[in-house]
């Protein structure tokens, strides 16, 4: 299940904003409350934070984008920040990113299966 980002309320006077930036793309493991995308408007900036923990999922409003207040602005499912460590494996080799394990239980159940039983 997909976590939705929305456009927060951003002030009495205030009904729309502009995609600064985004932080995370898709598939960037997410922690709950971490900012995942800069608003702008002519009267402040505001950083949106995670809904809750799991992977940046799609980005529907792109940077220089003018949204309104409640927009959806992406999504982050949910599932472990690890399981997207498969693109910075340099660094986690053996991080446990289930996203790798799984194609490798496979493989090996299939091994153990054959040569086991």
């Amino acid at each position: 299940m997909a976590n939705e980002i929305r456009v927060p309320t951003l002030g009495e006077s205030v009904t729309e904003a502009t995609i600064g930036q985004w932080f995370k793309k898709p598939g960037d493991p997410v922690k709950a409350d971490e900012p995942l995308v800069e608003l702008e408007t002519d009267k402040v900036t505001v950083e949106v934070p995670a809904p809750a923990s799991g992977v940046m999922g799609e980005i529907v409003a792109r940077e220089g984008d003018t949204v309104e207040v409640g927009a959806l602005l992406g999504t982050v499912s949910e599932g472990s920040g690890d399981a997207s460590s498969s693109k910075s494996s340099r660094s986690s080799g053996n991080g446990g990113a289930k996203a790798d394990a799984k194609p490798a239980k496979s493989s090996s159940a299939a091994t153990a299966k054959s040569g086991k039983v």
